[in-house]
């Protein structure tokens, strides 16, 4: 999806078929009912059911979203885009809405600054003014014009102090203002969950779904992986302008939502580097999942003026271990990517944790 970040959360479906009830057909075996597409999503649905069973992995509502979107790959296209086509009349907005909701706040944030400037130009500007009527007022005292003539001068300059004094007074408490709002911008901005550059999740964010998905492979014994993803050091050495880095940058965070899946978690880790947390993945399926990116990345087209330039990664993989903290296994992963970088001809790498 270019351009914007696609919701990843997704309505759970109530099942309440008995986990001891004969397995249905696999959704494939059967022709799709065209007429009553529900049928088919019921079907596939049971099969997900008894997969989690299957697999003695509890059938709650975030496992069975994860089996949900992981089985679903092993069928057939007409499968996938009938399911997906009903979906997406119950699709959840609400991580769109977030991000305009933070996207808003620091837009609003930023005319509170701009009134703050103005008002202290303002405020330079009557005292300006006092300075020039106090001038004008001594030379208006050196002339030979009338008494009245000094009178109004005086009259006027009062009036110009009087103002200044209520404009003085206003900028403090518009200051004060603006410190108390600051302070509260700067506590939401800690619990902001997107990157507005890039339009994906922020280190934040990544840092804390990798500490609960730790606590989730502690408990249910299952396998996920984190992967790195960074645009080729030498391509980027290769283009002086910064601002087509950032656009290349831009492109490949759009390819990474548009190949994810709906349970991954992509975000951006800082400085233009990528990571993407594979929920109820093994390391060969991320190693799998590597390759679809690499190559999909590599086929997409980037044009640089007149020139059509061929994007690359690189890419690290690390298995998330209940053993290690979030911060080892990041490393780890980051580790991939220098091993990739390293080995000749290496699109992605591995690095496992030591036990």
């Amino acid at each position: 999806m270019a351009g914007t970040l696609r919701s990843r959360n997704r309505r759970n479906i109530v099942e309440n078929d008995s986990p001891n009830s004969p397995p249905p057909s696999a959704p494939s075996a059967n022709p799709l009912d065209m007429d009553n597409p529900s049928s088919d999503l019921e079907i596939y649905s049971k099969e997900v059911l008894h997969a989690l069973i299957d697999d003695n992995l509890p059938p709650t509502p975030n496992n069975f979203s994860l089996y949900f979107d992981r089985l679903l790959e092993d069928k057939s296209e007409n499968l996938r885009k009938q399911i997906a086509s009903m979906l997406e009349l119950e699709e959840s907005n609400d991580a769109e809405s977030t991000l305009k909701l933070e996207q808003s706040l620091k837009k609003g944030f930023s005319s509170i600054k701009s009134i703050l400037t103005t008002t202290a130009n303002l405020y330079k500007n009557m005292s300006l003014m006092t300075k020039i009527l106090d001038k004008r007022r001594k030379e208006l005292s050196d002339s030979v014009d009338t008494q009245e003539t000094i009178s109004i001068a005086a009259t006027l300059d009062g009036d110009i102090v009087k103002l200044n004094t209520i404009v003085k007074k206003q900028s403090v408490q518009m200051k004060t203002l603006y410190d108390e709002t600051a302070s509260i911008v700067k506590g939401v901005e800690n619990e902001t969950i997107f990157d507005n550059k890039f339009g994906v999740y922020n280190k934040r964010y990544l840092m804390s779904k990798i500490d609960q998905e730790i606590g989730l492979v502690k408990e249910f014994k299952h396998k996920s992986s984190l992967i790195i993803i960074e645009l080729s050091r030498d391509l980027k050495k290769s283009i002086a302008s910064e601002k087509a880095i950032i656009l290349m940058t831009r492109t490949i965070a759009r390819l990474l939502l548009k190949t994810s899946r709906r349970s991954d978690i992509v975000s951006h880790y800082g400085n233009g580097v990528f990571a993407m947390l594979l929920k109820h993945t093994d390391i060969e399926s991320a190693k799998k999942a590597s390759e679809r990116l690499c190559y999909l990345v590599s086929n997409s087209n980037f044009f640089l003026a007149d020139r059509e330039v061929q994007l690359k990664i690189s890419i690290g993989i690390s298995d998330v271990d209940a053993a290690y903290s979030v911060e080892e296994i990041v490393v780890a992963a980051i580790n991939g990517v220098e091993k990739a970088y390293n080995e000749t001809d290496l699109d992605y790498a591995v690095e496992f944790l030591a036990h």
